[in-house]
């Protein structure tokens, strides 16, 4: 049987490229974090990394079980946070993520109404990107999160539950002296020759942007890349540019700004939320996701209404 502590090692020294900085992170010497990979390839009688000019790549046969490896510590740690609830009576406690739009638009009433209902349930959030949120509850650091998903990249992850809770659309964002401020609606077409701001760090609204602006024949041109919405809505608000944002990120508008519906050719997002699998959902996560749920649903209704 595998060591899962030996697979560890071998996750690190992947993801980090080099023995010594593997050693570093897990707190051992680079002489034993060499000795449980010889171990660990002895048990698999293949080699599982070679060596390169800078550092350490691993060999096919290192890909495939790092892989698995991250799998099964990810349902290690699961484990040991479910076993730990049980064990300190925490079924009174919840812990759900989000990411930031959905956590500062529609949570909110979420909370409020879970809190009415359930006062005595220790409830808390927290806010992150995709990765984190997804990693957070594969380890059982957290009982609920909230996903999201556009239809050319769909969320399918193993061990891990999907239910759709909403569609929202995509709004275009331009100053209030824009020319076109004083419309409610607008037509891709229409922007190809504005300059653009969008969100920094391979945000998720940039292919978004960049895919219906190749639908409606135009390439964006990309003035600015902001930190977050609260930024691009000011750039935006002193005509640096116009901007894409699901309607979400607008929930606490600038002032300056106006909100331009792109109608029914706009990109429209799925709101996700996500559960792991195989497990006894506690009272508290039940109860929390049947008021999502209903919050859920009558945000999509007042979507479909428009």
């Amino acid at each position: 049987m595998l060591s899962p502590q030996r697979l560890a090692v071998l996750v690190r020294v992947v993801e980090s490229g080099s023995i010594t900085a593997a050693a570093d992170e897990l707190g051992y010497t680079a002489s034993a974090v060499s000795q449980q990979l010889k171990k660990l390839e002895h048990e698999v009688d293949q080699p599982l990394l070679r060596r390169r000019s800078r550092g350490i790549a691993p060999t096919d046969a290192g890909h495939i079980l790092a892989s698995h490896a991250r799998k099964v510590l990810h349902q290690l740690d699961a484990a040991e946070a479910d076993l730990k609830d049980l064990l300190e009576g925490h079924r009174g406690s919840l812990v759900v993520g989000a990411f930031p739009t959905i956590a500062a638009s529609f949570l909110p009433e979420v909370i409020e109404a879970f809190k009415s209902r359930y006062p005595a349930i220790d409830l808390s959030l927290t806010s992150g990107r995709f990765d984190v949120l997804l990693e957070d509850l594969e380890r059982g650091r957290s009982h609920i999160c909230c996903l999201w998903e556009y239809p050319w990249n769909p969320v399918r992850i193993d061990g891990v539950r999907v239910e759709e809770l909403f569609k929202e659309e995509s709004v275009i964002l331009v100053s209030k002296h824009h020319p076109l401020a004083e419309r409610s609606e607008v037509r891709l077409e229409e922007l190809a020759g504005e300059s653009w701001v969008v969100r920094a760090n391979r945000h998720p609204v940039v292919e978004v942007l960049e895919r219906a602006a190749e639908g409606a024949g135009f390439r964006p041109s990309i003035t600015l890349y902001a930190n977050n919405y609260q930024e691009a809505q000011a750039m935006v608000s002193v005509g640096i540019g116009v901007a894409m944002a699901p309607r979400s990120a607008v929930a606490v508008q600038h002032p300056d700004v106006r909100v331009l519906s792109l109608g029914e050719h706009a990109p429209v997002r799925s709101v996700l939320m996500a559960q792991r699998e195989e497990r006894v959902y506690s009272p508290a996560e039940v109860a929390f996701r049947s008021i999502l749920m209903d919050v859920a649903r009558l945000r999509q209704a007042r979507f479909d209404s428009r």
